[in-house]
């Protein structure tokens, strides 16, 4: 079975999309759901190329994909590649899926449920920084739960053409995105968006885009000063948002809870209102894998043969 994106999309809500990667996450945590670390294959400043594979539910997974940031003003996507999923008892090969709406459900999915575990019961505003791929999923992901959201964008059009998609609101600047209750950032990482003194006391962030080594979002001085959740610590401490406080001797191991450990149960999330939380995102082939299990369920459900009554 191949899947294109359009196909990948019609088949994955993004209330699908939460579900499934809350599920994965649990399953991760309680080792049921495995996977070696990503592998980089790197050309920068281009970009990136990703191997990554993960075994779970009777199935294997591997995603190869690419980050090219650059590749818009070549009139290109950013991320482009591909999923192949395999029986996981005889080897053969289910179906192929396309990389980029595989990724932009989970990422969007990952972005908002750990808003939800994470943030304040009372928290309000929600804004995405970011109105790529990845961050019109966020936002979307967020209009789907039923939340209202704002968007902003260093490229005003883009932002203004999937909020006019989405059906929900520009932001009427950049540091209003950043003083949301729910914040969630996906860029390209290659500059600090959060500096030295710019988080507010009972503030969520998913920080989404400091995907590989070299990239932040967030300042090391505001990482050591808030509660610190990840996806995967092997992956975040190497190559995600918090590389760079670990190796500055900011952050250790014993500062960083994995969501998968609060989702289950067996890990604290939020202690109190005033609490910053900072959840940070490297992207995990058990997700994709997630959202490839939904969307061929879905194909396949769609494919059986209707009865004439």
């Amino acid at each position: 079975m191949v899947l294109d994106g359009a196909a990948v999309e019609a088949a994955v809500s993004p209330e699908r999309a939460v579900e499934a990667v809350r599920d994965a996450f649990v399953a991760h945590a309680r080792g049921e759901w495995t996977m070696p670390p990503k592998v980089y294959v790197t050309n920068y400043p281009a970009g990136d190329f990703r191997a990554m594979p993960a075994l779970g539910g009777g199935h294997a997974l591997l995603k190869w994909i690419t980050s090219f940031p650059g590749n818009p003003q070549r009139g290109l996507p950013t991320v482009t590649g591909v999923v192949l999923v395999s029986d996981a008892s005889t080897g053969e090969l289910r179906a192929l899926l396309d990389a980029a709406s595989v990724t932009a459900l989970r990422t969007g999915a990952a972005a908002v449920l750990a808003a939800e575990t994470l943030g304040r019961p009372d928290a309000r505003s929600a804004a995405v920084v970011g109105a790529g791929v990845n961050g019109r999923a966020a936002a979307r992901t967020f209009l789907a739960r039923g939340r209202d959201v704002v968007l902003w964008d260093v490229d005003a059009e883009r932002a203004a053409r999937v909020a006019e998609e989405l059906g929900c609101t520009v932001a009427a600047s950049r540091e209003d995105a950043l003083a949301a209750d729910l914040l969630v950032t996906v860029t390209p990482g290659r500059e600090v968006l959060l500096a030295e003194g710019s988080l507010r006391r009972g503030q969520h962030v998913s920080l989404m885009g400091a995907d590989g080594p070299g990239k932040a979002e967030a300042a090391g001085s505001e990482l050591a000063r808030s509660r610190l959740f990840c996806d995967d610590w092997e992956q975040a401490s190497h190559g995600g948002e918090l590389a760079h406080a670990v190796d500055d001797g900011l952050v250790t191991r014993d500062d960083v809870t994995a969501i998968g450990d609060v989702l289950d149960g067996t890990a604290p999330g939020r202690s109190s209102d005033d609490e910053t939380t900072l959840f940070d995102s490297t992207g995990l082939a058990i997700q994709d894998l997630a959202i490839a299990l939904a969307a061929l369920a879905t194909a396949e459900v769609d494919a059986l043969p209707r009865l004439e009554l």
